[in-house]
């Protein structure tokens, strides 16, 4: 098993811990994978232990800009408050913020105190709850490629998003000499990284100008969705120290490969602490499928439950407009229902000895990318996977051999696709995430008739005008005129 798992800390404790501390950093994830947060008094973190604090529920009614939603995403439409229910374990010190103190929360439903069913966060823990109930812990590993450009928020905003600078030249994978054009910045990140209890098992450029690459340590699921849902804001941070921007975009560029966010994963036997993807002497000996022989009966399932709700989950691991421009055919990202034996064009790269050790066997999801919700994506493939163990499915279809990319069915080409699928009527996210969230997450994926100013109340986020509700993702983007258009039509059409 990986390191010792958190856990919560006493008051006194903490009232040791914080002594020289005035105030506390505390912040929960949006339906985006943003942290929502604020800094608030060591008296008022205290008190607020037992029962939480108040939090307004606008963080699940607007979108990453704080745009509202339309009158189609079911959201209390007076913003009344959800909980802010803190998990004490996830206490960790900001170290280039002065040592500030950090605890996580979860977004509770005040009427019933039950976890808010649109909660990222409280989705994950739901489904590391049902592989439990299997006797199994869920770990994983997380991997996020990200461009970095010579850039700031002001000269984003100046230059309109188009003509930046990235850090680097040129392609140059696993450059010794890249990093040394900007070794303090990476360095801090590797650093305080660690110091901020993210550590990073590997880091390194990827191909692409600017691009480095950082493999978060393996472990529990929710220790490591937590850790890559920090990630992202802790490299944005200390990029802004050193005049650059750190960006998880999946595709910013047109002729270059995306960012991937890809996710491992394995399943310890509770009782035990032992791999359960590895096959015992029985199953070996009992398996005719000489290809999947390195499996054992619960990897095969698990492997069979992602990929039948691959399409349907699509959004969870794909949540934006640009992450369908990332999963297009030649640019090192899957396209179909797929999975291998250490086969990267595959969606699920099975990885096994004789490239591992026995007990490090797992599996590799290639499909998300760098703009991800980690708890999201994390606990949709997780719910998934144990759904096949539960019902003991097997793959339908042999594995990829190769660099033939064909596999099973075409992954959805667009959000909206994708947001269609999940949300029909008895589609697999329906079945292991239940209505209530693939109905409000597919919604601000894609639906967006927009309704009238007056019918809006009046919030404490200014008048009916200044909340008026825009069309949610894909409608934006169907109404959206690109730079690309401009370039190709201005003058010759």
């Amino acid at each position: 098993m990986p390191e010792e798992r958190r856990k919560p800390i006493a008051l006194k404790e903490l009232e040791e811990i914080l002594k020289d501390d005035k105030r506390i950093r505390v912040s929960g994830c949006d339906i985006d994978g943003i942290p929502r947060g604020k800094t608030i008094t060591k008296t008022k973190f205290l008190k607020s232990l037992e029962e939480g604090f108040g939090f307004c529920n606008v963080a699940f009614g607007w979108d990453m800009l704080d745009k509202v939603y339309d009158a189609s995403v079911h959201v209390e439409r007076g913003y009344s408050d959800l909980i802010a229910r803190l998990d004490t374990s996830t206490y960790r010190r900001i170290p280039w913020d002065n040592n500030t103190p950090h605890f996580l929360f979860d977004f509770m439903d005040p009427v019933s105190q039950k976890p808010y069913a649109n909660c990222p966060r409280g989705l994950l823990k739901n489904a590391i709850r049902q592989c439990n109930e299997l006797g199994f812990e869920p770990l994983c590993g997380m991997e996020f490629e990200f461009f970095n450009f010579k850039e700031t928020p002001d000269s984003l905003v100046a230059k309109d998003g188009v003509g930046l600078t990235p850090l680097t030249p040129g392609m140059f994978g696993y450059s010794l000499l890249r990093p040394a054009l900007h070794q303090d910045f990476f360095n801090e990140i590797y650093d305080q990284c660690l110091a901020y209890d993210i550590p990073i098992e590997g880091f390194h450029t990827e191909t692409g100008p600017g691009v480095f690459e950082a493999a978060l340590q393996y472990g529990e699921a929710l220790e490591v969705a937590d850790r890559a849902h920090l990630f992202k804001t802790a490299a944005k941070q200390i990029g802004l120290k050193h005049g650059i921007m750190a960006s998880f975009m999946a595709k910013p560029w047109n002729d270059l490969p995306g960012c991937s966010g890809h996710i491992h994963f394995s399943l310890a036997h509770l009782d035990s602490g032992k791999n359960a993807f590895v096959p015992g002497d029985d199953d070996m000996i009992d398996d005719n499928n000489d290809k999947l022989r390195g499996l054992s009966p619960v990897m095969k399932s698990f492997v069979a439950g992602i990929l039948e709700a691959l399409p349907s989950i699509m959004p969870m691991l794909a949540p934006t407009i640009n992450s369908y421009k990332r999963l297009v055919e030649n640019y090192w990202a899957p396209v179909t229902v797929s999975y291998g034996i250490e086969n990267r064009i595959a969606a699920v790269r099975i990885i096994t000895p004789p490239t591992c050790p026995k007990s490090a066997t797992r599996l590799e999801l290639r499909v998300p990318g760098a703009d991800v919700n980690p708890y999201l994506a994390i606990g949709a493939c997780l719910a998934a996977g144990v759904n096949g163990v539960r019902k003991k499915l097997v793959p339908a279809f042999p594995p990829l051999e190769g660099n033939d990319a064909t596999g099973g069915e075409r992954l959805p080409r667009t959000l909206k696709e994708a947001a269609d699928k999940m949300m029909e009527k008895d589609s697999v996210a329906r079945q292991v995430l239940g209505d209530a969230f693939v109905d409000h997450f597919g919604k601000t994926r894609l639906h967006g008739e927009c309704c009238r100013p007056e019918t809006l109340p009046l919030c404490a986020y200014g008048t009916v005008s200044d909340i008026t509700p825009i069309a949610t993702e894909w409608k934006q983007w169907e109404t959206s005129v690109t730079n690309w258009e401009i370039k190709r039509y201005m003058e010759t059409v």
